[in-house]
């Protein structure tokens, strides 16, 4: 099977940089684009400081520098899932990129680099195909999940222990006995000397007679005052009197 025409794939802008896209649909099985350069010896010291990431190697002792611009098929990206494989042919020296699904227009071509290449080059700065973006995707959204239920674990637990102490100590404020009032104490009175007594004593008993004698005297003289002039004197005064005429005359 020949290989496909040019008008069958373009160069655009894919996510990790340039890649290859299908413009016309290519079936299952169909030999796509040929992958070459210049042929690096093993055997050759002058290949051996030659290093690159389009380096694709056939054998122990042949490799493809695929970095010569011609080489369109060097802008096909590595996919951990891929619709295309390259077909390797070592007697040759060929490399042949085939599709292995039926890819659509507008679809990105892609195929396995192999684990070398990986792991030398992709997996410290994270492969970034669909299948991986989409792994990691998923992860996240698993990991986002499992830390709203640890969190919503460690709430309800938080509230079941809240509510049990409630309850405890709800229980323990039903059990107490309510405490008695304490009795206020008893002020000791200050025994004052027997001397300071007696004079104290004195001093009341004297001003307790004064105060009767005053009581006394205004009674007395409230009574003096209110007692009215006698009506007899007066008409003894004038009998008397007119006696006296009477023996004169």
């Amino acid at each position: 099977m020949p290989l496909l025409s040019n008008d069958h794939y373009r160069v655009g802008r894919s996510k990790t940089g340039l890649g290859l896209f299908a413009v016309k649909p290519i079936r299952k099985g169909a030999k796509i684009i040929r992958y070459f350069g210049p042929l690096l010896d093993a055997h050759n010291k002058k290949h051996d400081g030659i290093e690159n990431k389009y380096l694709f190697e056939l054998n122990k002792r042949w490799t493809i520098d695929g970095s010569v611009r011609k080489n369109v098929a060097r802008y096909i990206n590595h996919a951990c899932k891929p619709n295309a494989e390259s077909d390797v042919n070592p007697r040759k020296k060929r490399v042949i990129i085939r599709a292995i699904k039926n890819i659509e227009p507008g679809e990105e071509i892609n195929y396995d680099y192999g684990t070398d290449y990986f792991k030398a080059y992709l997996k410290p700065i994270g492969c970034k195909c669909v299948s991986c973006e989409k792994k990691r995707k998923k992860k996240a959204a698993e990991a986002r999940a499992e830390k709203a239920r640890l969190k919503l674990k460690a709430e309800r637990k938080a509230q079941a222990e809240a509510e049990k102490a409630a309850r405890k100590a709800a229980k323990a404020t039903g059990k107490a006995k309510p405490e008695k009032p304490s009795k206020p104490e008893k002020v000791a009175k200050s025994k004052a000397p027997k001397a300071v007594k007696a004079k104290t004593k004195a001093k009341s008993k004297g001003t307790s007679k004064v105060v009767k004698t005053k009581v006394v005297t205004a009674k007395a003289g409230k009574t003096k005052a209110a007692k009215p002039a006698k009506t007899t004197s007066s008409r003894k005064t004038s009998a008397s009197k007119s006696n006296s005429k009477s023996k004169a005359a």
